[in-house]
């Protein structure tokens, strides 16, 4: 196959919630500059710009963020825009893309919210999965481990597909530490990074197979949804009856036709403060520092603030983050936990 004509779809939304302060509901973590000029988003964007490789971009998104997506995608090549009435997870979300583009068109799924450090790598194994999904397979593109980790799911692969990838023998829920490290020990599994690329119609196929009543009620949402310009908008009413599951779930973990590629492309979610942390670039000391701020015998502290100037001295392993009038200041591994705080309502909303 040739892999010009890819479809990226990127889903972009999220609760902003794991990178709170900085990150909030109304602009979560895809539309903030964390690493760099461009916002995660527009960096994601801006992976797909080759047009002798990739087609122009579906964007599924919620009705809240549709302007910031519209602003921030300006002057990027894309197709439409999908507003789902209210969020209902990705199976739903991939459904009304699919439902809009033919079913011979290769689909390569990917958050709006993660960094890529690599995309030569990114590319070919964009490639790679893309020609696996012509034939009609359901590409899982995983990234090789470089430690065990527990906050990521894992593949263990099976036979191989020719020299590009291989069947998935099993999906692997978030494993405690020992597991884990059993499973970057054994060589045979990858962390699951979110992105996947198939046919419209086999994953449309694939969902109504095991999520039959899922698939109506987005076929349905789809018939009595419209057009405005280049935003697609389902019947809100029909999409309501839509039971939220993943794609993982409804689909990959069912299907007999679920295969994987690895890269090693410098794969980040930006899952938390820490995450974002080991990506920033840091001073002798391990000190990471964004915003105005004086550190004194300070060590492996990161700093991002808005505005006010930080003083630390004599402190280490920890976090400190203003954002308006709230400051969060949490031990390098409470930083890991920010998330529980914001939805725990411990964290009031910004005024």
């Amino acid at each position: 196959m040739d892999v010009r004509g890819i479809i990226p779809v990127i889903l972009c939304g999220g609760s902003g919630t794991r990178l709170w302060p900085r990150s909030r509901s109304d602009r979560p973590k895809p539309f903030l500059p964390l690493l760099g000029e461009r916002t995660l988003f527009e960096e994601t964007l801006a992976r797909f710009a080759d047009k002798s490789m990739f087609a122009p971009s579906v964007i599924v998104t919620g009705a809240a963020h549709l302007d910031l997506v519209e602003e921030q995608s300006e002057g990027f090549d894309v197709r439409e825009i999908v507003v789902e009435p209210e969020p209902k997870q990705t199976a739903a979300a991939l459904a009304l893309a699919a439902l809009q583009l033919d079913a011979d068109a290769v689909m390569l799924v990917c958050p709006s919210d993660h960094h890529i450090g690599d995309a030569a790598a990114f590319h070919e194994a964009a490639a790679s999965a893309a020609k696996i999904a012509a034939g009609g397979w359901l590409v899982c593109i995983t990234v090789r481990p470089s430690a065990p980790d527990t906050r990521f799911g894992y593949v263990r692969r099976g036979e191989a597909l020719g020299p590009l990838g291989f069947r998935v023998a099993q999906f692997v829920e978030k494993p405690d530490q020992s597991r884990a490290a059993e499973y970057v020990a054994s060589g045979l599994y990858a962390w699951n990074a979110g992105i996947f690329a198939f046919r419209a119609g086999d994953y449309l196929r694939e969902l109504c197979r095991f999520r039959p009543e899922l698939g109506a009620a987005v076929e349905e949402s789809a018939r009595g949804g419209k057009h405005v310009d280049h935003r697609f908008f389902p019947d809100r009413d029909s999409f309501a009856k839509i039971a939220p599951e993943s794609l993982d779930y409804a689909v990959m973990e069912n299907t007999e036709r679920a295969a994987l590629v690895t890269a090693e492309m410098q794969w980040s979610d930006v899952g938390n403060w820490n995450a974002l942390f080991t990506m920033r670039e840091k001073d002798q000391s391990g000190n990471a520092v964004s915003g105005p701020a004086r550190l004194i015998d300070c060590e492996n502290v990161l700093v991002d603030s808005d505005g006010p100037k930080v003083h630390l001295i004599d402190v280490k392993d920890i976090v400190v983050v203003v954002d308006g009038d709230d400051i969060m200041i949490a031990s390098s591994s409470g930083a890991a936990h920010v998330a529980k705080f914001v939805e725990s309502k411990g964290a009031r909303p910004k005024a």
